[in-house]
């Protein structure tokens, strides 16, 4: 399952989510790719400003947030903060959402150094601050409608669904003894996701905590956005009824 879009639409200009896509893309194409086409220098650069558990900076908890390992590591991250992130900053408001999004990555990866605190290995990426976006939502809009692409299908699919599915396959991985030589911290997926939670809980409670769920049934407390879902569509050949 590979969310694409939600049918919940911010009422506002997400104008922090922007920028930090922007920001990413563009340390990514400025920074980071041109000097991958050397080893070495991309090595040093990950250990200069990534979160290396055995020796890290302060300041390192914030950089490596905006530092990604390939292509496909970038675009996979930035995807999620646009589907989930612009809710999130509508609800929370801008300064409000970039301070849980940042604290949500340094919490993240706060969890991974204790988890590996001997590992030599560099943590860049934005996820564990994506993945407490994704905490959040799911405790403010559970049941908004999440476009996923499954194979060729695309099909809406409760957002409660398609996050406990990732938080769970987080969890599977990251209890697994392979996860070790995997690459992907699952730990800092599962501590920011939690931490996200537990960060939107004040904003829940501002809307009435359970209150909330019961007048909104876990959807957008707005309409929500329809698309023409692509995919597989209903057969023309006309059905045959059983005989009697």
């Amino acid at each position: 399952m590979f969310p694409i879009r939600d049918h919940n639409p911010s009422r506002r200009i997400p104008y922090i989510t922007l920028a930090l896509v922007v920001i990413n893309v563009g340390v990514f194409l400025l920074i980071t790719l041109p000097i991958s086409v050397n080893d070495i220098r991309l090595g040093f650069f990950y250990r200069e400003w990534g979160v290396v558990p055995a020796y890290a900076d302060p300041s390192d908890y914030i950089t490596s947030l905006f530092l990604h390992g390939s292509f496909m590591h970038l675009t996979g991250n930035m995807l999620f903060l646009w589907v989930f992130g612009d809710n999130m900053e509508d609800e929370m408001g801008h300064i409000p959402y970039l301070l849980f999004y940042l604290a949500s990555g340094v919490a993240a990866t706060l969890l991974h150094v204790w988890t590996n605190p001997n590992s030599g290995v560099p943590l860049v990426g934005a996820s564990g601050a994506i993945a407490g976006v994704m905490g959040g939502y799911l405790l403010l809009y559970p049941r908004a409608r999440v476009d996923v692409f499954f194979f060729i299908v695309v099909r809406p699919i409760p957002a409660w669904i398609v996050l406990v599915a990732w938080f769970g396959i987080q969890l599977w991985n990251g209890a697994s003894t392979a996860s070790e030589s995997a690459g992907v911290a699952y730990w800092a997926h599962v501590g920011g996701f939690a931490v996200g939670i537990l960060g939107t809980l004040p904003w829940w409670l501002k809307e009435g905590a359970s209150k909330w769920w019961k007048r909104t049934e876990g959807h957008p407390p707005h309409p929500e956005t329809h698309y023409e879902i692509k995919g597989i569509s209903p057969t023309n050949i006309p059905r045959v009824g059983r005989k009697k």
